[in-house]
């Protein structure tokens, strides 16, 4: 997802980009070997900041990364300088229809509605998630579902993400408290959105006016993948907010 992205503003800031636990190409250790929370990779990532030496960081976060990025943000207000949200909820208004299933699953976990989310991780839905709400979707590389499905069905991964699936109900009682920190720390935030999003719509990107007073916000003619279409735009937006808000700090 990220690979147009970094280089373009690595020639002014470093960029470190990690692979989650079961993702990408960080190790996937069975549902036997390792918990899948939200609570627990983001317990993963700040050991990985630790370990590489990150004293202060500006996050990124998209889908799952909000989840995550928020729990270390709360945990080390004190080391987050900026925040760039792309379709990344964390607010009530941003579970629409597309989470139906997914909150009778988080009601009733039995393998009735479990199987209902499983549709969710093959092909047809892999290659929808970048390409519904494009403005072109015959310009989107098939590269993108094509390896993200190899990954995918990787043996054990479907256990992975239905446990994920599952704990993703963990997220919005949070949500307040991540609202908080939006009002007491005002971070620096650069909002940048898919607009024609139907897993994260329009709905949870407008909330974000509510707490913050320093917001850059940019809704885009894409959708879920907004990098896609809209990369270069992202990366221009990233880059004169990062020189903003990080340069001159």
């Amino acid at each position: 997802m990220f690979r147009n992205l970094i280089p373009a503003p690595a020639d002014r800031f470093h960029l470190v980009a990690p692979d989650y636990p079961g993702f990408g190409q960080s190790t996937a250790p069975t549902v036997a070997e390792f918990n899948y929370t939200f609570d627990n990779l983001a317990s993963v990532v700040d050991k990985f900041t630790n370990a590489i030496g990150l004293k202060s960081y500006s996050l990124y976060m998209q889908d799952y990364g909000a989840p995550v990025g928020y729990r270390l943000a709360v945990k080390n207000h004190d080391r987050v300088r900026a925040l760039i949200v792309q379709n990344g909820n964390a607010y009530e208004e941003g579970l629409r229809g597309f989470w139906t299933p997914l909150k009778d699953y988080w009601q009733e976990p039995n393998e009735a509605n479990a199987a209902k989310l499983r549709d969710f991780l093959k092909i047809d839905a892999t290659k929808w998630q970048y390409t519904h709400g494009t403005r072109n979707p015959k310009r989107i590389s098939p590269d993108t579902w094509t390896i993200d499905q190899a990954l995918l069905d990787r043996p054990g991964n479907k256990e992975i993400q239905l446990k994920l699936f599952l704990d993703y109900g963990s997220n919005p009682p949070l949500y307040p408290q991540w609202q908080a920190y939006f009002r007491k720390y005002q971070p620096p935030t650069l909002v940048v959105w898919g607009k024609n999003d139907f897993i994260f719509p329009a709905e949870g990107a407008e909330t974000y006016k509510r707490d913050l007073k320093n917001l850059e916000f940019h809704l885009l003619d894409t959708g879920h993948f907004a990098l896609e279409e809209d990369g270069d735009l992202i990366a221009r937006y990233i880059g004169d907010f990062l020189a903003k808000h990080i340069r001159g700090a």
